[in-house]
């Protein structure tokens, strides 16, 4: 009974070892007798007890590991990075999960090559760049990390999903000198931006005072213009008016002269009234006044005379 009863545990437990289930994202890996038999896909497999067994599970999900590491520019230049590194199991083919399971001894190997695989490939383009030309080629960076290790990646059996660098930084005193160049630069910028505002504030003003005076000029040549005409205008009336005051003279047999006694009377009336402070010295005795009158008249016994020569 006893014998019969631990031949059937032992059918059991043979029986329930021959079933292995397998996690989603995991491929494993079955060998005979250490060589490699098959895979196994997800889900629940049979394998022969005794004989095959799982030598390892390989996930085929994507993983990530940080980096830090130092590189040298060609001016001798210390740049500290920090990458982040995305990989994965290149394909669920039958080789690709064998490159995967037997190419290192364990995952600990894998980290250390791909870690210092992609650490000599920066470092080996920063060594051909300048320090001022680094912090803008984070984008050649990466893309010549993938360029050059998805080969050695696919001979691996993996693949280069991304690669960020998430900081580049320098030395204390090469931070210290750059921040001091960038503030130069914007003081120089701040200084040409404010030339050129007043060299503009300069120049509109300039072009105002200019419209200005020609505005101004225009206007006073429209005036002098005006006045002009008003006293080409203004004595073409005095002459109409006198000679019709002339003509209502002679045909009243009077003297003529009075017409130019009224008007100086008149004028010396408008000085008085409109001189404003002015002093204006006047014989106001008889003797001036007959003065006056026979000077007027010559003038008019003169006119006459050019008008009418014998």
């Amino acid at each position: 009974m006893i014998p019969s009863l631990i031949t059937g545990f032992i059918v059991l437990v043979i029986l329930f070892s021959s079933f292995v289930t397998v996690k989603q994202g995991t491929i494993a890996v079955v060998t005979i007798f250490g060589k490699y038999r098959r895979i196994l896909t997800p889900g629940l497999n049979f394998k022969i007890p005794l004989i095959e067994f799982i030598h390892s599970r390989i996930s085929i999900q994507n993983r990530s590991v940080e980096l830090e590491f130092q590189a040298v520019t060609a001016d001798q230049a210390n740049v500290y990075f920090k990458a982040m590194v995305l990989y994965s199991v290149n394909n669920q083919d039958e080789e690709t999960i064998k490159n995967v399971a037997f190419k290192f001894v364990n995952e600990q190997n894998l980290m250390q090559a791909l870690i210092r695989t992609i650490e000599g490939t920066i470092r080996a383009f920063v060594a051909s760049k300048k320090q001022a030309e680094v912090l803008g080629l984070r984008k050649d960076i990466v893309d010549h990390v993938k360029e050059q290790i998805d080969v050695v990646l696919e001979s691996w059996g993996y693949h280069l999903q991304d690669l960020q660098l998430n900081d580049i930084t320098f030395d204390e005193v090469i931070l210290t000198s750059m921040s001091r160049v960038v503030a130069s630069n914007n003081l120089k910028a701040a200084a040409e931006n404010e030339g050129q505002a007043l060299l503009i504030t300069k120049t509109k003003a300039a072009e105002a005072d200019g419209n200005a005076i020609k505005i101004a000029a225009n206007a006073e040549r429209e005036a002098a213009q005006l006045r002009g005409q008003g006293i080409a205008l203004f004595r073409e009336e005095v002459a109409k008016g006198m000679t019709h005051a002339a003509k209502e003279m002679e045909s009243a047999n009077l003297d003529t002269s009075v017409i130019l006694f009224t008007m100086w009377t008149e004028a010396i009336k408008h000085f008085a009234e409109n001189g404003k402070g002015n002093v204006i010295f006047l014989d106001g005795s008889t003797e001036g006044m007959k003065r006056s009158m026979e000077q007027l008249m010559s003038i008019n016994i003169l006119d006459k005379t050019r008008d009418f020569p014998n």
